[in-house]
């Protein structure tokens, strides 16, 4: 792919990064949680604007549906109101856009230059540290981190070397996805681990279970069931036809044993 295409797409992959964090400076947990978790909505729009696809009305219903329950599921244990600053809400917003971007450029990289997901990882995360090199050197945040490394030398090695493994693990995975499937379903499956999430910390840790887990829940169970009647509706209606179509026949059989007159010897 050009080095173009790689350098847009680390300016935007440091973008959401970093606007993510401000945001997090400005907002508290449920109202970030509750913006994120609407990531579905820019991609899908992103997706129709960067490569011209059309969505049904399955599509558009499965996100809103997953969008609304996902937001609910990830508030349910919050004890806090989520608080609305202008600043950190536009910062979000901004960072959510990043993410939209970010999916669908992929997504057209891959399916129109067919580069590895190691070059493509390799070139956007290479270029993107050089564009944080430069603004660290420019705002001065470059000090803090040197010590804090001089500080703690082999536990910040350690620590990163893990980070940066588990971090390449996840971004190989997210990229099969979007060569395969596409960037709304690539987004799809990150944004849900948050309720696989949630419903992990329920068998590693004691929660307390609140009925709002099981209707947020089936709003996002609902989602993903129209998400894969809308991707395969011929085959699920053809399937659905031919079961009613067995059970019919299996019916008149029986009704028809069952009604015809005994045999004469």
């Amino acid at each position: 792919a050009p080095i173009q295409t790689y350098a847009v797409i680390a300016l935007f992959t440091l973008g959401t990064m970093g606007l993510s964090n401000a945001a997090v400076m400005r907002l508290n947990y449920p109202t970030h949680m509750m913006f994120k978790s609407c990531k579905l909505i820019p991609v899908m729009i992103g997706s129709m604007l960067i490569l011209g696809k059309r969505y049904n009305m399955y599509d558009v219903l499965a996100c809103l549906c997953m969008t609304i329950g996902l937001i609910f599921f990830t508030l349910a244990d919050s004890q806090v109101q989520p608080e609305f600053d202008l600043l950190g809400v536009w910062l979000v917003c901004c960072a959510l856009v990043a993410d939209a971007v970010i999916g669908n450029v992929q997504e057209k990289a891959l399916k129109e230059y067919k580069p590895s997901n190691s070059e493509m990882i390799l070139f956007s995360y290479s270029i993107g540290a050089v564009y944080l090199l430069v603004y660290d050197s420019i705002f001065g945040t470059m000090q803090e981190a040197f010590w804090l490394w001089w500080a703690y030398p082999i536990k910040s090695y350690v620590l990163t070397m893990i980070y940066a493994f588990a971090g390449y693990l996840g971004v190989n995975c997210v990229l099969n996805l979007v060569r395969h499937f596409g960037a709304l379903i690539a987004v799809t499956v990150t944004t849900f681990r948050k309720t696989i999430t949630i419903i992990l910390s329920f068998i590693a840790f004691t929660k307390p279970f609140t009925f709002q887990y099981l209707w947020s829940g089936a709003i996002v169970a609902f989602g993903i069931y129209l998400n894969a009647y809308g991707q395969n509706q011929k085959s699920i209606e053809n399937y659905t036809r031919s079961i009613y179509n067995r059970l019919l026949m299996k019916f008149r059989r029986r009704s028809g044993v069952y009604h015809s007159p005994p045999e004469q010897v």
